[in-house]
């Protein structure tokens, strides 16, 4: 019996995290574990996702990145990582949520197949910054 448990990340979740998210700098990796905004994935005990948010317009929550690592993708997880923080979510009062992903990502198609709609995007065409659109997707509770 393969036993998957979800909690909130830790201190201790810190060189997992790390292997997954190249983003978060440590400051915000310390915000996430004290404000109890990331989670980890655990299957028998063994960490292999994350997912991490925060709070768009200060009270919209925003799911900013869900990995999954490689050898266990396609799977289910991301969707549990994801139904897991969509039930905490209304639980807490809020009626909806958001992600994104670029245009040229995959990740687009799963939030779809999870009930989240296209909702607008950022094209950023800096030269220092310059990459595909992101895409913004929401979904009600």
């Amino acid at each position: 019996v393969i036993l998957v448990k979800i909690r909130y990340v830790e201190f201790k979740d810190q060189t997992f995290w790390y292997r997954l998210d190249k983003h978060l700098s440590p400051k915000e990796f310390r915000k996430k574990v004290e404000n109890k905004e990331g989670y980890i994935l655990l299957n028998d005990n063994k960490a292999i996702g994350l997912l991490r948010y925060n709070f768009f317009w200060d009270n919209i929550p925003f799911c900013t990145m869900l990995s999954i690592d490689k050898k266990f993708q396609n799977n289910g997880y991301g969707k549990m990582m994801m139904e897991f923080w969509e039930n905490e979510m209304k639980w807490q009062g809020h009626k909806i949520v958001l992600t994104s992903t670029r245009v040229d990502e995959k990740a687009q198609d799963f939030y779809r197949k999870l009930g989240y709609q296209d909702c607008g995007g950022l094209l950023i065409n800096n030269d220092e910054f310059k990459q595909p659109m992101e895409l913004f997707l929401i979904k009600t509770l």
